[in-house]
């Protein structure tokens, strides 16, 4: 009797247990789901192998991925970083939502293998297979993890689009035509948005199947956050961050952080060098300061502080810097009015703070607008990104041409004279380096070339605006009226 007792006993209790185990199974994994314990659904469009490999193996699969992992691991450790493609490969097939395997080995190709190879065609093969992999595979069964979306758009700012890499001329200019081909030199968003010929349906077609871009949301992107010129990586950079937060926005586990970074960094980029100018005469393509982004990128800073109370003052430290930069930058392209707009928001903003590093009375109360221009351009003497000291040299010649057209001769000869100290300078710190891949990647044009190509952008701008004005400098650089061709050097300042 005792022991059919116990035995009647011990089944309510299995018989309890299990409906109590039904009723909290579906809470236990959606907790697990969110953590990113276990993958609760099924592979969607999925190639067989992996289809296969994610269920028949079962729980063994995370025993199997822990043992490639350590060997994965020790062979980067030892630099043998082709051996290691293989191991990542077996994981990404057995655990295709192990995150961390998508971007070390997204890594390992852009930035580990890329540069055993001294061949630029070569080494961008490497470097776009890590785009690829994140872009193509990573994403598609990991839709939700901001690292991957981080990792992405870190590659088009920093790896395609930075100047870290020997061969990130050729990356650009690769790149700057693979869009082209699709968007054109200007982007026809109504085209693009609905296209009608069958020219224009394939070009969505590459676009969405081929580089995984949606052309609505790059247009949401622009309207935001542009304007862009989207045959540059920095573009790129910002849509793939953007639109990581907005599918990741609801995950409450994940700093999203470092996707907001990876907009505002870009458009700071952006401003710097976001205009693709095609040299005529080098058959070359040249970057040029985005000046028309200065308004939302201002917002973008000031929208980002607020999203994230932690990293208030960090971000409002670099709004001030790009306000500073902003400043100055229109002042030197002659948009006097817009430039003074923003001395006034810094001095609205910040009051009492220094606009020069080095002197800490330098404060929007205490300086006027034109001081601080002239005081800034010793400071960026000394500052080493292309990007800045082109831009500085370019808006010093077309304040140059704009006073000569004036007959402010005296105050044009002090632009074009800034503009050269600038350019000796730079090339001069350059130089100490003595290594020509240094000068070969970071150097700059002749200062005569450069010239010569900032007078022609000014005298087409001038030709559209004020030909009046263009007519002017041309007489007083001895140049015939309304000529098209390149026109001649000059001993003219």
């Amino acid at each position: 009797m005792r022991g059919r007792l116990l035995k009647v006993i011990m089944t309510a209790v299995m018989v309890v247990s299990l409906v109590l185990v039904h009723f909290l199974q579906k809470s236990i994994n959606r907790g697990r789901a969110e953590m990113g314990l276990t993958r609760l659904e099924v592979l969607e469009n999925a190639p067989p192998i992996l289809a296969f490999t994610t269920v028949a193996l079962g729980g063994f699969r995370g025993l199997i991925v822990n043992v490639l992992w350590t060997r994965m691991t020790d062979l980067g450790d030892q630099d043998r970083y082709f051996e290691t493609i293989q191991l990542a490969d077996w994981i990404t097939k057995l655990e295709p939502t192990f995150a961390a395997v998508w971007q070390w080995q997204a890594w390992n190709l852009a930035y580990n293998i890329s540069i055993k190879f001294s061949d630029p065609r070569q080494r961008w093969h490497w470097v776009y297979s890590g785009v690829k992999m994140l872009r193509d595979e990573g994403l598609t069964y990991n839709p939700h993890r901001p690292e991957l979306y981080r990792e992405l758009a870190w590659f088009f700012q920093n790896k395609i689009g930075y100047y870290l890499d020997d061969c990130h001329l050729f990356y650009k200019s690769f790149w700057a035509s693979e869009m082209e081909s699709v968007l054109g030199k200007e982007i026809d968003w109504e085209r693009l948005l609905n296209p009608q010929s069958d020219e224009d349906k394939e070009k969505v077609r590459i676009l969405r199947e081929e580089f995984k871009m949606d052309p609505a949301f790059m247009k949401k992107v622009d309207d935001k956050y542009g304007p862009f010129e989207w045959r540059l990586p920095d573009a790129h950079a910002i849509y793939w961050a953007m639109l990581g937060l907005e599918r990741c926005e609801g995950s409450k586990n994940y700093d999203l952080m470092s996707l907001r970074r990876q907009i505002y960094q870009p458009m700071l980029l952006n401003f710097h060098r976001g205009r693709l100018v095609e040299n005529r005469f080098s058959k070359a393509f040249e970057y040029r300061p985005n000046l028309d982004a200065i308004a939302n990128t201002d917002k973008a800073y000031l929208e980002f502080a607020d999203a994230d109370p932690e990293y208030y003052d960090h971000i409002l430290k670099a709004h001030k810097n790009f306000l500073k930069d902003a400043i100055y930058f229109l002042y030197t392209y002659n948009r006097i009015a817009e430039s003074a707009k923003y001395f006034r928001e810094f001095a609205k903003r910040y009051p009492g703070q220094s606009l020069l590093t080095g002197d800490p009375t330098a404060t929007p109360e205490k300086i006027a607008l034109d001081e601080f221009v002239v005081e800034r351009v010793e400071e960026d003497i000394r500052d080493n990104s292309p990007d800045r000291v082109r831009g500085i040299i370019e808006g010093l010649l077309f304040q140059s041409f704009h006073t000569l057209a004036l007959d402010e001769e005296e105050e044009a000869s002090g632009y074009a004279a800034i503009a050269l100290k600038v350019w000796q300078k730079y090339e001069k710190e350059m130089g100490k380096s003595g290594d020509q891949s240094t000068l070969d990647r970071v150097g700059l044009p002749p200062f005569q070339s450069m010239r010569t190509e900032a007078l022609n952008q000014f005298l087409a701008l001038a030709d559209e605006n004020e030909p009046l004005m263009a007519d002017a400098l041309r007489v007083r650089l001895n140049l015939p009226l309304r000529q098209e061709a390149a026109p001649p050097e000059s001993s003219n300042p």
